[in-house]
């Protein structure tokens, strides 16, 4: 069992009678980039998967042409949770990466403070519509490349793919790990908070 893998069997820390403080994040992306994985891989509880045995009857609808040997996949939403202190409590929702479920994006949306856009840089064009909703809600995001092992790109090389602007933050991560899955987490809560203070400079006299 490597690092990454081990990572999953970790153990899981109950939630904290005192907590009363919870946040909302959403994990978007393609389909197969790995956002159930991460939701996995970081949650202090067993998540929960909302995931199906993919069949032949959707061949016709879902390309997996570039995710040979994935057999399930996400048909409402993945929910984990982590505890930042003994107050305050994050919620992680995976929203369903294939076109055909992205109805439900919008409400997954609907409250939520922040999002991270998971890309599998083999196949960056899935990520647009996944950008494009987010900033058509207004809503916070960073974007995190997930190692699948394809050929590298530079920052740059991405970001002008993606249209990204140097304002939103780009950063590396292997979903299967718990701890890069944090390091994930973390640069969207740093973001988030720049984002506040800057608000709040400009509106101060």
């Amino acid at each position: 069992m490597d690092s990454a893998t081990s990572d999953l069997t970790t153990h899981r820390t109950p939630l904290r009678s005192t907590a009363d403080n919870g946040l909302k994040i959403v994990i978007v992306g393609g389909f197969g980039v790995g956002k159930t994985t991460m939701v996995r891989s970081v949650s202090d509880i067993r998540p929960l998967n909302t995931e199906e045995t993919m069949t032949r009857a959707g061949q016709d609808i879902d390309d997996v042409s570039a995710v040979r040997g994935k057999t399930t996949t996400t048909i409402a939403f993945d929910f984990g949770r982590i505890s930042l202190d003994a107050r305050t409590v994050l919620y992680l929702f995976g929203a369903p990466g294939q076109g055909r479920f992205w109805f439900l994006w919008d409400q997954l949306f609907a409250g939520t403070l922040g999002a991270v856009v998971l890309v599998d840089t083999r196949r960056l064009a899935d990520s647009w519509y996944a950008i494009d909703r987010l900033e058509r809600h207004g809503t916070p995001f960073i974007v995190a490349r997930n190692d699948f092992g394809g050929p590298p790109h530079s920052a740059q090389q991405v970001r002008e793919a993606l249209d990204l602007p140097d304002t939103v933050p780009l950063v590396d991560c292997d979903a299967r790990s718990r701890e890069s899955s944090k390091a994930v987490l973390i640069a969207l809560v740093d973001h988030l908070y720049a984002l506040s203070s800057s608000a709040v400079r400009e509106t101060t006299p």
